[in-house]
C-alpha cells in the first residue's frame, strides 16, 4: 500500500524496497572481501529499468529466485576467485560478533550470476540475494524503501511530498528519508568547487581574448580617422559610425563562439575517437625513439594511454553535454567580444571631423 501511494507522487519512477547488511565473502578456493549485501524481490529489474541498464551481466543473469543465490560483481568475484555456479560463503559480521562458538552467521551460496556496473567500488563490494532468505535478513527489522526519480534536482520537492503521505500514517512516524544528497557530501562538493574553478579559469580566458579585442578595435579605430571624419562630415551621426565597429566586434565574437563550440562539441560527441587519435600519434613517435634507442640498448615498450585501465577503471571515457551550460558558455564569449568592441568605439564620440579634415 505505501509502495503505491509513493509511486502516485510525480517525478518518481520507481519505489523498490530492499534490506541490506554487512558481510564478508569467502570464495570457494581463495580470498575474502567484506561486502555490502542487498536483500531484492525476485522482480526488482522488472519494476526498476534504470538498474537492469545498469547492470551489465557477465556470467549469468539477474537470478534471485532461489533463497540461496547470490549475484556478485565482477570485481569482486575476480577477487574471490570464483565464477558462475560457484559457491561463497557469507559471514555476518553481527552474528559473528553475537556467537562466537557456533556456527551462527555462516551461510553458503551459489553465484548466480556476476554483473558489472562500471564503477569499482560497486563491482568490488556489492551482492545481491533474496530478500526472502531468512539467514541473515530475518534480523534486518529496518525495510527500506529505494525511490528513483526521473530528475535528481527534483529531490527535495519530492521527499516533501513523501513526508505530507506519511504523515497521516502513524507506523511511519519515526521513518527517515535522505537523498542523495546525503551521501558522499564531500564528494560532490569537490566536484562543486572543480567546477566553479573550471568556470573561472573560462572567465579569464574570456577576459584575456576580450581585452585582445578591445585592443584591436582601438587601433582600428585610431587607423581609420580620416574615414570616420569624413562619415561625420557628411552628416553621419555619431551613435551610426560606433555602431558599425560595434558591429565589426559582434561578427568577431559570434564567429569565434560558433567556431570554439562546434570544435567542442565535435570533441565532445566523440571523446573516445579523439583521445585514440592522440595515443596513436603519440605511441607513433615513442616507437620511432624506441626504434633509435634500441641500438643502444634503451628504450621502453609500454605504450601511452591517456586513462591508463591500469589507473582508471573505465571501458570507455564517459562524456556529457548539458545544453544550459553549453549556452551559458556560448553567450560569455559572444557577449565579451560585443562588449569590448562598445567600449573600443567610444573613441569615436571624441573624434572632430574639422580637426581630422584640417591636415587632409
Amino acid at each position: 500500500m505505501l509502495i503505491e501511494n509513493v509511486k502516485e507522487i510525480p517525478y518518481i519512477t520507481a519505489a523498490i524496497p530492499f534490506k541490506e547488511f554487512q558481510s564478508i565473502v569467502r570464495g570457494k578456493r581463495s580470498g575474502q572481501q567484506a561486502v555490502l549485501v542487498r536483500g531484492l524481490h525476485t522482480d526488482a529489474v522488472e519494476k526498476d529499468r534504470a538498474m537492469a541498464d545498469r547492470l551489465d551481466f557477465e556470467e549469468g543473469f539477474f537470478d534471485i529466485t532461489e533463497l540461496k543465490g547470490i549475484l556478485l560483481g565482477a570485481e569482486l568475484a575476480g577477487r574471490l576467485g570464483v565464477g558462475y555456479g560457484d559457491e561463497v560463503t557469507l559471514f555476518s559480521i553481527s552474528g559473528i560478533l553475537a556467537a562466537e562458538d557456533d556456527e551462527y552467521g555462516l551461510d553458503t551460496y551459489t553465484v548466480t550470476g556476476i554483473f558489472r556496473t562500471g564503477y569499482y567500488e560497486y563491482d568490488l563490494s556489492w551482492a545481491f540475494i533474496n530478500i526472502n532468505n531468512n539467514s541473515f535478513l530475518a534480523n534486518e527489522s529496518d525495510l527500506k524503501l529505494g525511490i528513483k526519480l526521473s530528475n535528481r534536482f527534483y529531490d527535495n520537492q519530492v521527499l516533501t511530498r513523501v513526508i505530507k503521505k506519511l504523515e497521516p500514517i502513524n507506523e511511519f512516524e519515526n521513518v527517515k528519508l535522505s537523498s542523495w544528497r546525503d551521501y558522499n557530501r564531500s564528494f560532490f562538493g569537490a566536484l562543486r568547487t572543480e567546477k566553479l574553478f573550471m568556470f573561472i579559469l573560462v572567465g579569464l580566458i574570456f577576459i584575456v581574448v576580450g581585452l585582445n579585442i578591445f585592443q584591436a578595435q582601438r587601433r582600428a579605430v585610431l587607423q581609420r580617422r580620416e574615414e570616420i571624419g569624413l562619415l561625420r562630415a557628411i552628416g553621419g551621426p555619431k551613435n551610426a559610425v560606433r555602431f558599425v565597429f560595434v558591429c565589426d566586434g559582434a561578427i568577431i565574437g559570434f564567429t569565434g563562439a560558433a567556431l570554439g563550440l562546434a570544435a567542442g562539441l565535435g570533441v565532445a560527441s566523440n571523446i573516445q575517437q579523439f583521445f585514440t587519435i592522440i595515443e596513436n600519434i603519440v605511441n607513433f613517435f615513442i616507437g620511432i625513439i624506441n626504434s633509435i634507442a634500441g641500438f643502444f640498448g634503451l628504450g621502453w615498450t609500454d605504450d601511452f594511454a591517456i586513462f591508463s585501465p591500469a589507473v582508471f577503471y573505465l571501458k570507455e571515457i564517459p562524456s556529457r553535454v548539458i545544453p544550459l551550460e553549453v549556452l551559458v558558455i556560448f553567450m560569455f564569449g559572444f557577449l565579451s567580444a560585443l562588449a569590448a568592441a562598445w567600449f573600443a568605439s567610444r573613441k569615436i564620440v571624441t573624434i572632430q571631423p574639422a580637426e581630422v579634415l584640417r591636415y587632409e
